[in-house]
Parts: C-alpha cells; sequence; structure tokens
C-alpha cells in the first residue's frame, strides 16, 4: 500500500489516454454485466418451490403432444405425490406486440404450482367457470384488467368452431410469492376441459406434465419409470427436472450463453489489444522514469510489481464502474422487458465473474511491459539506448 500514490500518479500520468482507455474497460465491463446477467436470469433454476417437481414433455420435441391418458400411469408411480398438465395455446391479444405466454391447464394447476398465490375464492371461479381465465397481477396490471372483464383473447394455432376468436372470463389473479420471480406473472392460462372441448383439430392432448415427488431425493428413479411407460411407443416421453426443462424451452429460441460467450470473447479481445497498446505506451515514455527508480534503490522485482499493479488497477477501476453501471441499468430492463428478465441487479456469479476477468485481463495486458520494465539496465535506459 505504501507505493499506492506512486501508482496512482503513474496512471494519470497522461489524463487524456488514461481516461479514454478508461472509458472502453468500463464499456466492455457495462456490456458484460448486463449481457451475463442475462444469461444467468434464463439459466436460474427458478422458484425452490419446484425443486421437487419434473416435467414430462415429448422426447421427440417440446412442441409434440402426449396423449392425456398418461396422467392415471404416472399418477399411480411409487413417489409421485401429485401431477397436473398443460397444453400449450399461443394465442394474442389485439395484437403481436401483446403476445405474452398462454396455456390451458388442469383444475389443479395453483395445488402444483404453489409458488402463486391467489384469494382462495378466485381459484375456486376459476376451476367452475368454463371459460375462465386467471392472469399474472403484472400482466394484469399491464393492460388494465379487472376481475370479471372478458378478454378477446385471438388463436394463432387452435381456431374454435372455424374462428380464431376465443373470448375468455378473467376471474383469477395471481401474484408470484417471490417478488424477485415477478416475471412469472406475464401469464395467462386458461382451463383445460374447455380447450379440449371447443378447439377444432386436437383432442386429449396435452404439451407437458408437470410431477410433484414425495422425496426429491427419488427423481431420477421417478423419472426413469415414467419414461418406461411409453417405451417404444409413438408418444415416448423425456422426464427432466423443471429447471432442465426451462432451459432447454429457452433454447428453443437462442442459445443465451453462446450468444453472450461470442460477443463477449471479441469485446474483451479487442480491449486486451487496446489496454495493452496503451501500457506498452505508457512504460516506453517513462523508461528514464523507471530507471532514476532504479538508481534510487528500486529493484527488479519492485518495478515489475509496479507496472503490474497500474495496469490491473485500470482494468478494475473501469470493471467495477462498469458493473456498478450495469446494476443501476438492470432493474429499468427488467422493467422494460415486462419482467420476462427477472432481475434487481447484477447476480452475485457475474461479479465473481468480472472480477476474475479484470485480474487477468490486467495481469494480461501488464505483462510484457512490466517485464520490459523489470530488463531496464539503468546506463542504457539514461542514455536513451
Amino acid at each position: 500500500m505504501k507505493y499506492l500514490h506512486l501508482i496512482w500518479a503513474q496512471l494519470f500520468r497522461s489524463r487524456t489516454r488514461t481516461a479514454l482507455t478508461l472509458l472502453s474497460v468500463v464499456t466492455a465491463f457495462l456490456l458484460f454485466g448486463l449481457l451475463d446477467s442475462v444469461r444467468v436470469a434464463f439459466n436460474s433454476g427458478g422458484s425452490v418451490d419446484g425443486a421437487n417437481r419434473l416435467i414430462v414433455s415429448s422426447r421427440l420435441s417440446i412442441t409434440q403432444t402426449l396423449p392425456i391418458r398418461l396422467l392415471q400411469q404416472i399418477e399411480g408411480i411409487p413417489g409421485v405425490q401429485k401431477t397436473t398438465y398443460a397444453m400449450w395455446f399461443g394465442g394474442i391479444y389485439q395484437d403481436m406486440r401483446n403476445f405474452f405466454p398462454n396455456f390451458s391447464v388442469a383444475p389443479n394447476y395453483f395445488e402444483v404450482y404453489t409458488e402463486f398465490e391467489a384469494p382462495p375464492e378466485q381459484v375456486e371461479a376459476f376451476k367452475a367457470t368454463r371459460t375462465a381465465a386467471a392472469v399474472g397481477e403484472a400482466l394484469a396490471l399491464k393492460h388494465g384488467w379487472k376481475i370479471g372483464d372478458t378478454i378477446p383473447l385471438q388463436a394463432t394455432i387452435f381456431p374454435r368452431s372455424g374462428s380464431n376468436d376465443w373470448p375468455l372470463e378473467l376471474t383469477t389473479i395471481f401474484r408470484a410469492k417471490d417478488r424477485s420471480q415477478v416475471g412469472q406473472e406475464q401469464q395467462l392460462v386458461m382451463n383445460w376441459a374447455y380447450f379440449d372441448e371447443a378447439n377444432d383439430y386436437i383432442k386429449n392432448q396435452v404439451s407437458w406434465f408437470t410431477v410433484v415427488l414425495d422425496d426429491a431425493a427419488q427423481a431420477s428413479r421417478v423419472a426413469q419409470a415414467i419414461d418406461a411407460l411409453s417405451a417404444n411407443s409413438d408418444h415416448e416421453t423425456k422426464t427432466q427436472t423443471e429447471s432442465a426443462f426451462q432451459q432447454a424451452f429457452a433454447k428453443q429460441f437462442a442459445d443465451i450463453g453462446l450468444i453472450v460467450t461470442a460477443i463477449m470473447g471479441a469485446v474483451f479481445f479487442t480491449l486486451v489489444l487496446l489496454t495493452g497498446n496503451t501500457m506498452a505506451q505508457a512504460v516506453r515514455e517513462r523508461i528514464p522514469e523507471l530507471a532514476t527508480l532504479k538508481t534510487l534503490g528500486f529493484t527488479d522485482r519492485i518495478v515489475l510489481a509496479l507496472v503490474l499493479a497500474e495496469s490491473v488497477l485500470l482494468v478494475v477501476l473501469g470493471g467495477v464502474l462498469g458493473l456498478g453501471l450495469a446494476s443501476a441499468i438492470i432493474p429499468g430492463l427488467a422493467k422494460a422487458s415486462g419482467g420476462m428478465v427477472a432481475l434487481q441487479s447484477v447476480p452475485g456469479e457475474t461479479w465473481g465473474m468480472g472480477l476474475g476477468l479484470m485480474a487477468a485481463i490486467g495481469v494480461a495486458v501488464g505483462l510484457l511491459p512490466a517485464l520490459r520494465a523489470r530488463g531496464l539496465k539503468i546506463v542504457d535506459a539514461l542514455a536513451g539506448r
């Protein structure tokens, strides 16, 4: 710490150059903070309430359906506490820009997805009303819906009596118990029995079953038993944890991790070249000064450490500022996403990775200039050779 003032003075010897380099580092880590936070949000395991749940879907594709008759067979497997099911609907409200997840569900949906809460009388109304709809609180607030309203959902896949009109009565507004998961309120569910009876094309089919286990430790055994029910049939299943299913669903649209890695690889490669050039130039300009330090008794090891510390300080200072800005921006980003990105700040995982990258980049760009500074001969340096 006794050399901190010297390192600081060296770092800001050329203020304009340092400021521009610092701005580049801030921008790089701002992008990293935003993109990696989104990656973490998509890959998160979700609610703790889902730790003992399995999802049973088609082995071929998430778009393939399964026969509802599997329900009784699944419920008969030892270790299964309860089972519900759902069918993707894919309707829109007014126009495509208002798209949100919507699907038909079994009557016991809210008994299985206990991370949601709603007034008991509203849950009973959902079960008792043929054309009922239940929506998340955030979605209801977004569109100004209230209990008793008719939601004119428009089908994009399943027509009803030759029409795309699916008017639904809003009976239930639910909310996430964990307010960090408010993004899960951006969805609408309707009664599967009504969907199955009214749609023109598909009958007695579901998109997936959700299985609640007596003991999460038995997940592997139960999953194998479920998949064995339909082995060698035309509707073979793939049973996996809920978090694995959610990640697979997100990857139907894009591999978020691969996108983030590709973008940040290019950004950090450019950053290493830019910052490395800055450090090399700074050391070249200070060769006589470094020689003077050695003349005053600074050892080769201390001179190397000073240059390396200057490089690391530059990157860490810019990196922390960048991640700090990302933390300030993310709440607005989450709000603009309609709650789909359920984050309030940069996750600890991203901070940890970011700090590691700052140290690694700082050492990488400062190592060659530091080695050059250590190898300086006092006589040659002072003579300008």
